[in-house]
């Protein structure tokens, strides 16, 4: 069962576990789960997703219930009238809170604008050794895309040499292998944890938020950080 974490008559957000997909794809033959079909199977009814989460990134995902809800909120979102907030893990010590303002390329080409803010939770050091260093460093943060492009925290992180732990492509192959190999943790660090809107009906403010998945819990474990 999907966790559901808000509902009412036009629109309905769920807790999407890291590693499902949001919906059918030509990319996903490997797979016959997705979050619309089940959510729709559990409730009883169609629904329309709001936005795109990746598939390796877990948390707040937002769909509408009929197809007037799902025009007005698509538009929100494209408008940028929804803050999001995500936590991530990331390899390394940034030195501040920090803007990330790195214009994005489409798959066509084109350089789109991208702006990511983000703070400093909490930073870590491990007795793990990595290469030449006889301890690993880790910062969580929570982030703030004030754009929506694809892949675009992930990229952003890749982009300033403090990648998102697990994150492939654009991440950091020796260290996800460290986890995977030490710590049997194949997890992408990346979750949405809040989003914060006016309803596009009631005009109402409406704040939804999502606790971490277990893995992610597990690697602030590992990192002898305390749950958010």
């Amino acid at each position: 069962m999907l966790e559901i974490l808000y509902r009412d008559e036009d629109l309905i957000a769920i807790n999407k576990p890291h590693g499902l997909l949001v919906h059918r794809s030509s990319i996903a033959a490997d797979t016959s789960e997705f979050a619309l079909q089940l959510l729709r199977d559990q409730i009883g009814q169609a629904v329309y997703p709001a936005h795109r989460l990746d598939r390796k990134t877990g948390g707040v995902l937002l769909f509408s219930l009929n197809k007037e809800m799902d025009s007005l909120i698509q538009q929100a979102f494209a408008n940028n009238q929804i803050k999001k907030e995500y936590l991530a893990v990331l390899r390394g010590h940034p030195e501040a809170d920090a803007e990330i303002d790195y214009p994005l390329k489409k798959e066509n080409g084109t350089l789109q604008e991208a702006l990511t803010r983000f703070e400093i939770i909490e930073k870590a050091e491990i007795d793990l050794p990595f290469g030449k260093f006889p301890t690993s460093r880790y910062t969580l943060v929570k982030a703030m895309p004030q754009t929506g492009r694809m892949h675009q925290l992930r990229r952003h992180f890749a982009h300033i040499f403090h990648p998102i732990i697990g994150d492939r492509p654009h991440g950091c192959n020796k260290q996800n292998k460290l986890w995977k190999e030490t710590f049997e943790h194949d997890t992408m660090l990346l979750h949405a944890s809040k989003i914060e809107f006016n309803h596009p009906k009631t005009k109402e403010l409406i704040e939804i938020s999502a606790n971490l998945q277990p893995e992610f819990q597990r690697a602030l474990q590992i990192l002898h950080i305390s749950a958010i």
